[in-house]
């Protein structure tokens, strides 16, 4: 039988993609022309292209550097996130029968219920007393700040493996330590593909932990740099917008090509 066409449900999908694409088109428009061009018309497409926007917004904010900073908080970040939140999440639910275990499981996800103002002057006071106002400190702060929205997700998964493999494991002479990495780990990856892009996406793209942490300009991250130099492209919008792109470009190529796992993993990890 011929399906009918739902005109409304592709009628809304042409919106949504309108809104979305319009925007990106509107960043690339002035990325690439001169103040001259963006007078006479914003939207319409440039008689001359000036590429070289890109490179005189690369020297102006320091863009490699700043992009190295954020590329090694981004990677260690996503690297020990995954390494420690799933450990912790595994010993939590194969004991959720305890008191204990199920305590603290309620409590590391009631963490995703607290405002970050009210808990951002402690933070600042601690680490400039512990001497971790740089990248360490900061990597350390997304690696325990993530615990809680992962410890949901990995929980929910990780009750989804039925117990009888590591039982077979155990038998086998496995240890504790052996029947979580030669076993459970394994079987994780969908649910660490999902956790390692979402962290991948806060690292790359927070401006609220950097600018409270961050002390040196050296040390700066891209959305920090972008911020401190806004007053200096105050008139220069499509060096602005360059330098936008650029940051904005390594994480939507990522994203584009994991959406899937984002998707199905986080589904994955509420079954339970």
């Amino acid at each position: 039988m011929k399906k009918k066409t739902n005109w409304l449900l592709t009628l809304l999908l042409i919106a949504g993609s309108v809104l979305v694409l319009f925007p990106l088109y509107m960043a690339v428009m002035i990325a690439v022309k001169d103040p001259q061009q963006l007078a006479e018309s914003l939207l319409a497409l440039p008689d001359k292209w000036h590429f070289e926007n890109f490179t005189n917004a690369m020297e102006m904010t320091n863009f490699w550097n700043a992009f190295s900073n954020s590329a090694v908080i981004t990677v260690f970040t996503v690297i020990f996130t995954l390494l420690t939140n799933s450990l912790v999440a595994y010993a939590i639910a194969r004991n959720m029968h305890k008191k204990f275990y199920k305590f603290l499981y309620y409590y590391f996800v009631s963490a995703m219920f607290i405002p970050f103002p009210i808990i951002m002057l402690p933070i600042v006071k601690e680490m400039t007393a512990l001497g971790l106002t740089n990248l360490y400190g900061l990597i350390f702060l997304y690696i325990v700040y993530g615990l809680s929205f992962n410890i949901f997700v990995y929980v929910g998964y990780i009750r989804s493996i039925p117990k009888e493999l590591e039982e077979a494991a155990i038998m086998d002479g496995a240890s504790t330590w052996g029947v979580f990495w030669k076993v459970i780990f394994p079987l994780l990856m969908p649910i660490n593909a999902t956790v390692g892009i979402l962290t991948v996406l806060w690292a790359w793209n927070d401006f609220m932990l950097p600018l409270i942490i961050l002390s040196d300009q050296d040390i700066a991250t891209l959305p920090l740099v972008q911020y401190v130099f806004q007053g200096q492209f105050s008139t220069d919008y499509n060096l602005a917008f360059a330098s936008y792109l650029m940051a904005l470009t390594p994480i939507v190529i990522v994203y584009l090509f994991a959406q899937k796992w984002v998707i199905s993993g986080v589904t994955k990890g509420a079954i339970k």
